[in-house]
């Protein structure tokens, strides 16, 4: 027997369970760029077009700490620079897939079961890392293929796929080191985020700061720095490519020195009594909940401060340009090109704090798939109440988020034009009005837990559905029916002073419909289901 004996083997397994989740983020993120391209080619035609959007626009401080550097005035630069923010999306996802199919196994107990049988050392670790290597490189070289067809250079499209899938190889092999240091899945996805948030915050500040050298320590910060189609660099992809081995040289001797179950670090010891916070079902639920709920809030506050202080540029930066007032107006609102702006970003943020929902939703299946629901449901808890506590969070986490964007938005921009009074209820308006539509997914995934809990992960794909709707649906011209079928759709621009309050109302009735079914459903069911 090898150290990579049933690496095969259990690399067939990750894809037969991964076989929902992981085309969805793979089609997802290598579509958007494609858009963007399209987007950018109907909307600045001409370089002096473009060559305006650049200077008001792209080069702004706050769009560049948001998206990264722009390097020049084609429309590929343009859409370089757009998804900029893809790369730390591609990132977390392949970091919390090899988390989940190391560290997440171990915590379950199914990779002693697996390790019983004719299995190599490194068979886990390795399995893992070969499939999130395989994801990011597909999703790579889709990305490059749709910027083809969009009309971008062949060259510049392959600098930038590849650039945007070593970056998920990057992530994926500090999520297999990560993964090692505790004996937890939530610490081993904390350890991981809380690198790959350090990454943002250095690029961010290299990028936006003046201080390149910054943005170099940050592995976010080298796939700009390919400058694809303005030179390609085709050099600077060594470094992804050493980075991994060196985390990977570290990972895989830490993977074989600890035992099986057990992490490097030590584990912090409780208090040797539970406190009155952990007396019922709602105190453990906030106890499980409360962290994401911190760093998602502050995550989406500095994101809206980004966001707002970007605005008044955003709003410049179009003027003289009929097609692009026309489309923003659309999106956001007919009050300014800045509250276009921010109308759409708003939006696009809600879809975001619709993805904490059902993050919140589906930990109710973690729970119950980890043998850690049944007993304690087998006390005096009753089943409505044990769900009851994780609704609660899957509903109040959007809330939170989105208050914390629309304050922060509301703040920068008002600061920015010089009036808050009037900015800071506007824009927290315009946050909360996703709410609603947020609600119904998580409901969704309610539903799907209570009625089908193998299923449940499907929520995920609702999501991605919607937001393929949002941003392919307008540019693919498709069926206004089909687009309605995103609850997003239906939200109203609260910035237009002709909105009306009927359609949050409907959609708060369905996602409360949806959660009932649920929670009914729930009721009757075996735990735990298979």
């Amino acid at each position: 027997m090898t150290t990579l004996t049933g690496t095969r083997h259990l690399a067939r397994l990750i894809l037969r369970r991964d076989r929902i989740l992981l085309p969805l983020w793979v089609l997802v993120l290598a579509v958007l760029p494609m858009t963007y391209a399209a987007s950018f080619f109907e909307l600045f035609p001409t370089a002096a077009e473009r060559a305006a959007y650049a200077t008001g626009t792209g080069r702004n401080p706050s769009i560049v700490a948001l998206l990264g550097p722009l390097y020049g005035e084609s429309v590929g630069a343009l859409t370089a620079q757009r998804g900029g923010f893809l790369l730390a999306i591609v990132g977390m996802a392949a970091l919390l897939t090899v988390v989940r199919h190391t560290r997440t196994e171990e915590e379950a107990g199914r990779r002693e079961l697996l390790a019983g049988n004719v299995l190599g050392r490194y068979a886990g670790l390795t399995a893992a890392l070969l499939v999130a290597y395989a994801a990011s490189l597909l999703l790579g070289l889709l990305t490059a293929a749709g910027l083809v067809s969009a009309g971008l250079p062949a060259a510049g499209s392959l600098a930038y796929g590849l650039a945007t899938a070593l970056t998920g190889v990057v992530f994926a092999t500090l999520g297999g080191l990560a993964a090692q240091l505790t004996e937890s899945a939530g610490g081993a996805r904390g350890i991981g985020i809380g690198v790959l948030g350090l990454a943002f915050a250095l690029r961010l500040a290299g990028d936006a700061g003046g201080r390149e050298w910054l943005s170099w320590l940050s592995p976010l910060g080298w796939a700009p720095r390919v400058r694809p189609y303005e030179g390609d660099r085709w050099w600077v992809l060594a470094l992804p490519v050493a980075a991994s081995v060196l985390l990977a040289a570290v990972a895989y001797p830490l993977s074989v020195r600890r035992d099986l179950g057990a992490g490097l670090l030590p584990s912090r010891l409780g208090p040797a009594t539970a406190g009155r916070g952990l007396s019922g079902s709602f105190g453990l639920a906030w106890r499980l909940h409360r962290g994401q709920i911190l760093w998602w809030s502050v995550g989406f506050g500095l994101l809206g401060l980004i966001l707002g202080g970007a605005a008044e540029a955003a709003g410049r930066s179009v003027e003289g340009n009929p097609r692009l007032e026309e489309i923003l107006a659309q999106l956001g609102g007919a009050s300014g090109l800045a509250d276009a702006y921010l109308g759409a970003t708003l939006g696009l943020t809600g879809m975001a704090a619709a993805g904490y929902g059902i993050q919140a939703a589906l930990r109710m299946r973690t729970e119950e798939t980890a043998g850690r629901a049944e007993p304690l449901l087998a006390t005096g808890t009753h089943r409505s109440t044990w769900l009851l506590s994780h609704l609660l969070f899957a509903l109040l986490g959007p809330a939170v988020v989105l208050l914390t964007t629309g304050l922060a938005t509301g703040l920068a921009y008002g600061i920015s034009i010089g009036d808050v009074p009037r900015e800071l209820p506007r824009m927290l308006g315009a946050a909360l009005a996703q709410l609603p539509a947020a609600w119904v997914l998580a409901g969704l995934a309610v539903l799907l837990f209570g009625l089908l809990p193998r299923l449940a992960p499907l929520a995920w794909a609702a999501l991605a559905a919607v937001v393929l709707l949002g941003q392919l649906g307008p540019v693919l011209k498709l069926d206004q029916w089909l687009l309605d079928l995103s609850p997003f759709a239906h939200t109203p621009q609260v910035l237009r002073p002709d909105w009306s309050a009927t359609p949050l109302g409907v959609l708060a009735a369905l996602a409360l419909l949806l959660s009932l079914a649920g929670l009914a459903a729930f009721r009757r069911r075996d735990i735990p289901a298979g």
